[in-house]
């Protein structure tokens, strides 16, 4: 393939131009984790413990969550990409209808979460204030998968600002309120886990009526008519949906169950090492915001030009966006290897937690790249709405490949936490590697074109 350097040049502007709202939004939505940690830690390593672990266990609604609703972003990218904008919103509508009932499920999924603390070994200690917790966040989840719709609709129109906006002002107002509630404080008694809980639910339902509240009013959204009659649910519509939907749900649910199993397996090694290796995850995490708000970008720009039906801007766009992935992955795998135990200061006072975490952050340094790669082609193919052949990868690399090594290093090996987080490496690079081929295969022999859910462009009359 020839390289057209200025036409690669100009899809690296319109991705960084694209997906910098979306890293700041990304950023701010995993930083409820962070102050959140950071709270509980502050209090006691018990309840930093508890506050990770359920955590842990509420990312499983996260991904279920944002992994149906991606189906949004590719179907009204490329409906905008072949000129047919009146069609978003009506199919917005079905996309809302998908969001409350299973906003609902997930509520009582995550009330009824307690069996799994059992199951993978968590200490009797900490269940109490897990649970707790839990029982607190779960009733966000109807407003969690609404802002996930609302997002998908702003940013396939390429419009991420409000999802910048709206997550970052959640952040801002999470800090003081977790700090009342957790700490009782201006009369409120002290809560720890359960208020954590309590306080990024509140928040959650603020960003959700917020971004509601702004899409309905401002004026890029009103040829939409979004504040008019509701469509009333069309079966069709909504199998589509969720024909592309549940597959990258199960997905993310691959990787993030992987981690979430770890974290669980972890529980049995005792808090220190379970607030350890949620230290490291945390950053993990975080440095994992960057690729993903790229990958939601490149999303975009491939589903807008398999919307105008454009072989090469599918492969410049996917490809143009890859390697950007790989420059942030040089920066976050050089500060994690770099800066390990100035980094895990910032989350804990305590020594033990502080050498554990360090520890796990050199491994992180090295999955980074690993990481980046394996998001970023997802988000390629997400544009060309291809979900079901990745769902089937990451399914075999994480549970057939990362969580046999993991758990035969960890507990077999002895190598603890240390051999649960070599597992995490093996999955994810296996992962990257059959996920990038699968984009490069699909781009370079433009097997996409054949795919009936692809938009197609309006036809001209003249």
């Amino acid at each position: 393939m020839t390289i057209d350097r200025a036409r690669a040049r100009r899809e690296i502007g319109a991705t960084l131009r694209l997906a910098l709202p979306m890293i700041v939004a990304q950023l701010s939505a995993i930083g409820t984790n962070v102050v959140d940690a950071v709270l509980a830690g502050h209090q006691a390593a018990h309840t930093q413990a508890s506050v990770v672990t359920g955590a842990s266990i509420w990312v499983l609604a996260i991904v279920t969550g944002i992994g149906t609703m991606m189906a949004v972003p590719p179907t009204v990218a490329q409906l905008d990409g072949a000129g047919r904008r009146g069609e978003v919103g009506p199919v917005f509508h079905q996309a809302l209808y998908i969001a409350w009932g299973l906003g609902l499920l997930l509520a009582v999924a995550v009330w009824h979460a307690s069996p799994l603390m059992a199951l993978f070994g968590v200490v009797e200690s900490m269940r109490p204030d897990v649970g707790a917790f839990l029982h607190a966040i779960c009733f966000a989840a109807p407003a969690l998968t609404t802002y996930f719709a609302l997002r998908g609709l702003s940013e396939g129109l390429s419009m991420p600002r409000p999802s910048m906006y709206f997550s970052f002002g959640g952040l801002v107002l999470l800090a003081p309120l977790g700090y009342v509630l957790m700490y009782g404080k201006l009369g409120f008694p002290v809560m720890g886990a359960r208020g954590s809980g309590i306080a990024t639910a509140l928040v959650l339902w603020a960003e959700m009526l917020g971004f509601a509240t702004y899409v309905l009013k401002h004026r890029n959204y009103r040829d939409l008519n979004l504040g008019g009659r509701m469509a009333r649910p069309d079966p069709r519509e909504i199998g589509r949906l969720l024909h592309i939907g549940l597959p990258m749900a199960v997905t993310l649910l691959m990787e993030a169950g992987l981690f979430v199993a770890v974290a669980l397996l972890i529980g049995r090694l005792g808090e220190t090492v379970t607030a350890g290796h949620h230290v490291a995850l945390n950053v993990a995490s975080v440095a994992f915001m960057v690729p993903l708000g790229l990958s939601m970008a490149i999303t975009v720009r491939v589903g807008n030009a398999a919307g105008r039906r454009d072989p090469a801007g599918v492969r410049y766009a996917g490809l143009s966006g890859i390697a950007l992935v790989l420059v942030t992955q040089l920066v976050s795998s050089g500060v994690m290897l770099a800066f390990p135990e100035a980094i895990a200061r910032l989350y804990t006072r305590d020594v033990a937690v502080i050498a554990m975490a360090s520890q796990l952050l050199v491994l992180a340094g090295f999955f980074q790249f690993s990481d980046g790669i394996q998001v970023a082609s997802n988000g390629a193919l997400r544009g060309l709405k291809d979900t079901r052949v990745p769902m089937g990868i990451t399914l075999f690399a994480y549970w057939v490949i990362g969580m046999p090594i993991g758990w035969w290093l960890a507990f077999h090996r002895d190598m603890g936490a240390r051999g649960m987080w070599m597992g995490l490496i093996a999955g994810l690079s296996m992962a990257a590697i059959l996920l990038f081929a699968r984009f490069w295969r699909s781009s370079v022999k433009g097997t996409w074109r054949d795919d009936p859910d692809t938009a197609a462009p309006m036809p001209f009359h003249t």
